[in-house]
């Protein structure tokens, strides 16, 4: 049998029911937040002090390093080039060159036919210096025109370093100055060299008057001077030129 308030409850249920009322929901619980344990906060305050000090020795070791040197991988292994150049035109012939050949002053290398006569002559081709066949590209039998390159020799005893520096920093540059280089082929075995001659103009062709950009603005385009550098120590290694070189010029 039910008492009084259970008839009660049940009129109020229905009463609001009738009044077409929905039941009050309950209000969600606020995520509780975790706290960083003690360990881990102080875990990265050291690790971003030790971040901050890493970044202030890089700055400071470039800083003393700029100081002391003007570095530039804008350089190569150079030497004083041997053209062998067709004399005349005609087809060549007896060309006994090869890559590696050592070539010495007026060593006959070959002889060139001459087009355009009955007797056909034929012109005696000779190195004009010493010194080792380093490109190739004569082929008996071939057609050629006067002055046609054949060969390009260089004197391996005589190369040297050229090394493109910034204008801005070439003031820091002076003949007779200690050089650190590093051959990207023999990577950890160290050569040193001098200032030999800073060339007086900038490297490469430019014109008069700057390139204006979209805007119509002429932008200032930095030249690079070549350096001329003697090696003074290779330590045995094999310099051929054309090897991409890095250099580090001493500046006092």
């Amino acid at each position: 049998m039910a008492g009084p308030d259970s008839r009660s409850g049940t009129a109020t249920q229905d009463k609001q029911h009738s009044n077409g009322a929905a039941p009050t929901p309950a209000e969600p619980t606020p995520p509780v937040k975790k706290k960083m344990k003690r360990s881990s906060r102080i875990a990265l305050i050291v690790i971003a002090i030790l971040a901050l000090l890493a970044g202030i020795g890089f700055a400071g070791a470039y800083f003393l390093y700029s100081r002391n040197y003007v570095t530039t991988d804008n350089a190569q292994v150079d030497g004083d080039k041997i053209d062998i150049n067709a004399p005349t035109t005609g087809t060549l012939t007896k060309w006994e060159v090869n890559q590696g050949s050592t070539v010495r002053t007026n060593q006959i290398l070959g002889r060139i036919e001459m087009t355009g006569s009955m007797a056909q002559p034929q012109k005696i081709i000779k190195s004009p210096g010493n010194g080792t066949i380093a490109v190739n590209t004569g082929v008996n039998g071939m057609y050629v025109t006067a002055g046609t390159e054949l060969a390009t020799a260089y004197d391996f005893n005589k190369i040297y370093v050229t090394a493109r520096v910034d204008e801005t920093d070439v003031g820091d540059v002076h003949p007779g100055a200690l050089v650190d280089i590093s051959v990207d082929a023999y990577s950890g075995t160290p050569v040193t060299g001098t200032v030999e001659d800073v060339q007086g103009s900038a490297a490469g062709v430019f014109s008069l008057f700057p390139e204006s950009n979209s805007s119509g603005n002429f932008q200032k385009v930095t030249q690079v001077i070549p350096v001329k550098i003697a090696l003074t120590n290779t330590n045995g290694l094999s310099l051929v030129p054309g090897m991409n070189v890095t250099v580090h010029i001493h500046k006092h």
